[in-house]
């Protein structure tokens, strides 16, 4: 007998529909698959044989071969335990003919016949959006995000069996998506003692999604800064939620309660990290990396000093594109990458280079410590601010400073403004389009002449400049749009120099 169950598998963040089909026929007794089954996936063998038999049912004693269709997509994971069993079940006529003949199957088998969660839900169940699905009880929330189809789900394979059959009840399933948004207290940002600099620049990231890099000795409170930078940004459109969910459901992220990820992600990767963990990849499995899962909001490197200068390079393409291509021989995938990136580096190996005097390194040890960050990185970074340590009497100070609940609604007001301009955010101002978003006032002209003349900064540079000096501007609510010399001191103060570099 022949049975067939649809189903699907993933690669990279995107989800392949898969054709499991099942022959049990005369042979000797065996098990074999066909199709292109990543190690995992082979191992479905001995979990399938031991669930069915666990749960009662029974395996047959004869020659089962599964195929994997199409075969030119590698099968990767345990999602096609399910699919295989109730593919062997149907062939074997221990369930009806039309059991599953109008639902796709995805979920893992443990030994005794449970059925376990699996990354990648939303992605595979996209695949088919308006079928209906049985998948793990822990991926209903994630399965009702992509799909107008019924979503199903029970405990167990006999409990799936028997509902399938008519004779059993499916498992509770929630009602539908929770679009209520929680609330999200995390660190606030009235918990930063002084840095007046630092926490303007922050502000000024957040109202225009520039990327930030503060340089200050340890202690300076550079990491705690940049901890409370999401908590300053609105939630994200749906559009975005929705591709952050996509990734982060196929790298195995915890999702919110809802399913959906409707706050940015923050994510911080140690500096130990390695290019394929950093954007993403792999052998066979290609998954997505740190960038890709901080797909709408912060990326945040700190000691970005001791990252491999070849990681940090491969940043690059994502900084300018808001996505990361990921070739291997057999396979070739997009990860979306648009993310806000947060660095914090000491100025020099001993952490004091700001202070004149207390720094112990020679010039040698210091320009080969911040060597590390080329010229091109360094250069896509709107704003790169100095961190000195808070004063005694900040850090003793009573009253509390501004909450992020007060500053968020000033970056919502500012982000409102670049919105209804140009429809997205200040630093992403098409370079085309820049002189229309960003004019500016004749003494502001000038200013930037002299500042480009000087060699001080760089084509790249120069549009940066500009971009932040708009961010900046509509912080301000300036009632007409010409960004003047005011502005562009702002910004070009708030672009410290980084060794021999002067901009």
């Amino acid at each position: 007998m022949i049975a067939s169950v649809t189903s699907a598998t993933i690669l990279g963040a995107r989800g392949y529909s898969v054709q499991v089909e099942v022959h049990v026929g005369r042979g000797l007794p065996g098990f074999s698959m066909l199709g292109l089954p990543d190690e995992a996936c082979r191992e479905a063998r001995d979990r399938v044989r031991a669930a069915v038999l666990s749960s009662g049912l029974n395996w047959p004693d004869q020659k089962i071969t599964v195929n994997l269709a199409p075969p030119h997509h590698r099968k990767t994971g345990s999602g096609l335990d399910l699919p295989i069993a109730l593919g062997v079940l149907l062939a074997t006529q221990q369930l009806p003919a039309d059991g599953v003949a109008t639902s796709c199957v995805i979920g893992e088998l443990g030994l005794d016949g449970s059925i376990r969660s699996i990354p990648g839900v939303a992605p595979m169940v996209g695949v088919h959006p308006e079928a209906d699905w049985i998948v793990p009880a822990d991926g209903v929330r994630e399965a009702q995000l992509v799909t107008s189809g019924k979503v199903r789900s029970t405990a167990s394979l006999r409990e799936l069996v028997d509902a399938l059959a008519g004779i059993g009840d499916w498992g509770t399933v929630p009602p539908g998506i929770q679009n209520e948004r929680t609330a999200d207290l995390g660190p606030d940002l009235a918990d930063v003692r002084g840095q007046p600099v630092a926490r303007f620049a922050l502000e000024v990231a957040a109202a225009g999604g520039h990327h930030l890099l503060f340089i200050g000795p340890p202690g300076s409170g550079k990491t705690m800064l940049a901890e409370r930078l999401p908590y300053l940004l609105p939630d994200l459109p749906h559009d975005i939620s929705l591709e952050t969910t996509m990734v982060q459901s196929a790298a195995g992220v915890r999702l919110p309660p809802g399913g959906l990820v409707r706050r940015p992600p923050f994510r911080a990767p140690h500096h130990t990290s390695t290019a394929p963990a950093l954007v993403g990849g792999g052998a066979h499995h290609l998954r997505p990396g740190e960038i890709s899962i901080a797909h709408g909001g912060v990326l945040f490197l700190d000691e970005m000093g001791q990252f491999a200068p070849a990681v940090i390079d491969c940043l690059r393409e994502a900084l300018e594109t808001g996505s990361i291509s990921i070739s291997r021989a057999q396979h070739h995938v997009t990860l979306p990458a648009r993310f806000q990136l947060v660095g914090a580096t000491n100025p020099c190996p001993c952490g004091e280079g700001l202070r004149p005097g207390a720094c112990r390194c020679d010039e040698r040890s210091r320009r080969r410590y911040l060597g590390r960050l080329s010229g091109p990185i360094l250069d896509r970074f709107d704003l790169r601010v100095a961190v000195e340590r808070s004063q005694v009497g900040e850090l003793m100070a009573t009253e509390p400073s501004e909450s992020s609940a007060i500053v968020a609604k000033r970056v919502e007001k500012a982000r409102r403004l670049a919105f209804e301009r140009s429809g997205g955010a200040n630093a992403d101002i098409p370079q085309s389009e820049i002189d229309t978003f960003a004019p500016l006032s004749t003494a502001a002209v000038r200013r930037l002449r002299a500042e480009l003349d000087a060699g001080h900064l760089t084509g790249r540079g120069l549009h940066r400049v500009r971009r932040t000096s708009r961010t900046i501007a509509d912080l301000e609510a300036t009632p007409n749009e010409i960004i003047d010399e005011r502005h562009v001191e702002i910004a070009l103060s708030l672009r410290t120099a980084i060794g021999v570099e002067r901009q």
